[in-house]
């Protein structure tokens, strides 16, 4: 994502004399942001997201600087002629990949998200579960600039809901921008770059930060060159930073994004050495450390 979508005074009703459902919508999303969408039930979030993603376009304003996007919608119709792998090869060259590209990125992200399993089976045949697995799967397996998520972890099971953590954090990483909505609050805690609120037909941002404890956080204790500094994509992830003594550096990252720190860590040029992970320790009991 090389620039940022931008919604100038946007807004949106359907129908011509139909009630808005939102208006007067400014906002920004440059490259690598992870922004929260929060409002109660029938308040315009899934509008909001649909505008993002493109599949409706505004009735006033401008959106301009779209992205390659992909979408996760809160519904994934399953009644289609195609078996998960196919639908998803199919989708992967309508994005622009190769058939061999798309269906090797298929299988990749079944076998991520735990479905490898039912590659050959017909949509119409599987269970919820497994039909909002291939509802993830076709967003990212063309790696978008702007992944949009609308309740995309309903339905999952926990092994896969912890993928899609992990898949987005991937794409922030990697320069890409992620807008979601989802009904737990303790979804991505303490991640995201911003949060906006869905209220009265307009998007307020919440100003107040939500508290560092939300969430599960994981501590890496790294080395790295005397003098150093830990990796710029490293230090944009996480929470804190500090450096104990020269070349010992404690990062703090929400666990979501650990593997994502680790790699830029472990990839880094000269790559740095990686002492110990653990969970953050909470005032409940020791925190289990998984030296590495």
């Amino acid at each position: 994502m090389r620039s940022e979508l931008r919604l100038d005074a946007v807004g949106r009703r359907y129908g011509v004399r139909g009630p808005w459902v939102l208006r007067g919508v400014d906002l920004r999303l440059p490259p690598g942001t992870l922004v929260r969408i929060e409002g109660t039930n029938g308040t315009g979030k899934s509008t909001l997201l649909r505008l993002l993603a493109g599949i409706d376009a505004p009735t006033e304003g401008r959106i301009t600087g779209r992205p390659r996007t992909a979408y996760v919608p809160e519904r994934f119709p399953p009644a289609l002629p195609f078996t998960a792998a196919a639908y998803l090869t199919h989708l992967g060259t309508v994005h622009g990949l190769s058939r061999r590209a798309a269906a090797s990125a298929a299988g990749r992200w079944l076998e991520r998200l735990g479905a490898a399993g039912h590659a050959g089976t017909p949509l119409e045949r599987l269970s919820k579960g497994g039909s909002q697995k291939v509802a993830v799967a076709q967003a990212l397996l063309a790696e978008p600039d702007l992944l949009v998520l609308d309740e995309a972890w309903t339905g999952l099971d926990a092994d896969a809901r912890e993928e899609l953590d992990r898949a987005v954090a991937e794409r922030t990483a990697a320069g890409g921008a992620v807008v979601f909505v989802d009904h737990d609050p303790r979804r991505l805690a303490g991640a995201s770059d911003a949060t906006y609120v869905v209220r009265d037909g307009a998007l307020h941002r919440r100003t107040r930060p939500a508290p560092v404890a939300d969430g599960p956080r994981v501590v890496v204790r790294a080395h790295g060159p005397r003098g150093g500094t830990p990796p710029a994509e490293a230090l944009r992830i996480a929470d804190s930073a500090e450096e104990d003594r020269p070349g010992r550096h404690t990062l703090t990252v929400p666990a979501s994004h650990s593997d994502v720190l680790l790699r830029a860590l472990l990839t880094a040029e000269p790559p740095w050495h990686v002492a110990s992970v653990h969970a953050q320790r909470e005032a409940s009991g020791p925190a289990q450390e998984d030296p590495r």
